[in-house]
């Protein structure tokens, strides 16, 4: 996955891309979320690869894993 995913802060303000492009892990998780096809995303997007897809959507379950819920309370 670090071959095909990168994240500079020269780059699209330091998001996590697919290396080489400016296309956002988070486009492809959105698109492929509001219905998208993989095949769609590859249309749509030629310097993309099945392969760079599946990367960006290990990378986001990845940071979802790592993701902490943390319940502030206030006083009553």
């Amino acid at each position: 996955m670090k071959e095909l995913i990168e994240a500079n802060p020269e780059i699209m303000l330091g998001k996590a891309v697919i290396k080489g492009t400016r296309i956002p892990v988070e486009l492809i998780v959105r698109k492929l979320g509001e219905g998208s096809t993989i095949e769609d995303l590859l249309d749509g997007y030629p310097n993309l690869s099945r392969e760079a897809v599946m990367a960006a959507l290990i990378y986001a379950a990845n940071i979802i894993r790592n993701e902490r819920l943390v319940e502030l309370r206030t006083g009553t």
